[in-house]
């Protein structure tokens, strides 16, 4: 195949000459990747751990214990929601583990850390403003969202080959921020706790309020971040990056700010500023994100057709592996047989061929691409003869 920069195709895929040869294209980054992966998962949970060992030996076991199991509820709906959102092409599982530990330990590590320091130089710059303003609105979204941001930015860096748009870098912002939002629920869960003097009203309250009706507050914030590098990665070039996340964090950092703020003057009419603020920015999160996931679809279904008129599938093929009802009629199928791993695998290689042929039409690390793309090949070949195989042996019986 022949690409240039920027410039869409050249041609259609080079057709397949009949089997598909055993490629093995070398990738040199590989290795180091995976152990630079393990590295930052390894330091991540380090710092997760410490964390959970300063918040036991200030909270105390029981309160530890029971707001912790108290912060999972929250934690698990926020978890559910992004699977739903990555259910068409799932990210590595590595690099969730790692956006969890990010979001749980380091970022709260740093807003622990800085957090003082920062509020210190915003009182001299902001003498007029009411301390409580400056910690609250101010100071906390800015810590917070940048701390919670750089794990982002990292991925970015770190996870390149699968950070392929918008989709992709909300799934990861959002882990982020339900990672945190987990860490500081157990905060918010045992100051109420220790101020009832035990459990009672009060933490029923704040748990009902911050783990019931707004566990996506955090994973709101910093899916703005997510989506903004989703978009600026789509095309080379490192500036855009940077723009993106600075772009991306300036509407996480308003948007946390506005909530704060709005949370502090309706202190008494919670359910006004609820209804009005969080169910209306719920609604326009969910109807975004399920147009990207059409979009997404659509992009799918566009570039493996490309493959399907140069010989790699057939259009029943596409049709199959290019609509959520496609994908269940042929797990459906394939299950009859035990076929169901390798039809699978089958969809998620196709996925993952058609968004690297997308980035190939975006001019973007052209060489890298174009090597996974052969491997993809490869691997599609291999994992349709297992699969036609077995299906072959499930009708002789």
């Amino acid at each position: 195949m022949t690409f240039q920069p920027g410039s869409g195709y050249s041609q259609l895929p080079e057709q397949p000459a009949g089997q598909v040869p055993e490629l093995s294209v070398p990738s040199p980054a590989r290795g180091t990747t995976g152990i630079l992966n393990v590295l930052l998962i390894t330091a991540a949970g380090i710092v997760l751990v410490l964390v959970g060992l300063f918040l036991f030996a200030t909270l105390g076991s029981e309160a530890f214990i029971l707001c912790g199991v108290l912060a999972l509820i929250p934690l698990g709906i926020c978890l559910l929601g992004l699977h739903w959102i990555d259910r068409w092409e799932p990210e590595p599982r590595g690099a969730l583990v790692f956006a969890f530990l990010w979001g749980a330990g380091v970022s709260v590590a740093i807003t622990l850390l800085l957090g003082g320091a920062v509020n210190e130089v915003l009182v001299v710059l902001l003498p007029l403003t009411p301390a409580d303003v400056i910690t609250t609105v101010i100071q906390a979204p800015l810590v917070e969202e940048a701390a919670k941001g750089l794990g982002v930015l990292l991925l970015v860096f770190v996870r390149r080959s699968h950070f392929d748009g918008p989709l992709d870098g909300i799934v990861y912002a959002g882990v982020v921020g339900a990672g945190f939002a987990f860490t500081e629920n157990i905060l918010y869960f045992s100051a109420a706790l220790f101020e009832a003097g035990g459990v009672g009203l009060q933490l029923g309250f704040v748990f009902v309020l911050r783990g019931l009706f707004s566990p996506f507050a955090h994973v709101l914030f910093t899916a703005a971040i997510g989506l903004s590098l989703g978009i600026a990665v789509r095309k080379p070039g490192a500036w855009r990056i940077v723009v993106g996340f600075l772009a991306g964090l300036a509407a996480a950092v308003a948007g946390h700010m506005f909530w704060n703020g709005g949370m502090a003057l309706v202190a008494d009419d919670f359910f006004v500023f609820y209804f009005l603020l969080q169910v209306p920015l719920f609604a326009l999160a969910v109807g975004g994100v399920t147009w990207l996931r059409r979009q997404e679809q659509r992009l799918t279904r566009q570039r493996l057709g490309e493959y399907a008129a140069a010989g790699w599938f057939t259009p029943a093929e596409v049709n199959l592996l290019s609509t959520p009802a496609g994908r269940r009629r042929a797990l459906h199928w394939a299950g009859a047989f035990g076929a169901k791993a390798p039809m699978r695998t089958f969809i998620r290689e196709a996925t993952h061929l058609a968004l690297t042929r997308q980035q190939l039409v975006n001019g973007r690390d052209l060489e890298k691409n174009l090597q996974r793309e052969h491997l993809l090949l490869a691997a599609l070949t291999r994992t349709r003869t297992s699969l036609l195989s077995v299906t072959a042996a499930g009708r002789r019986y």
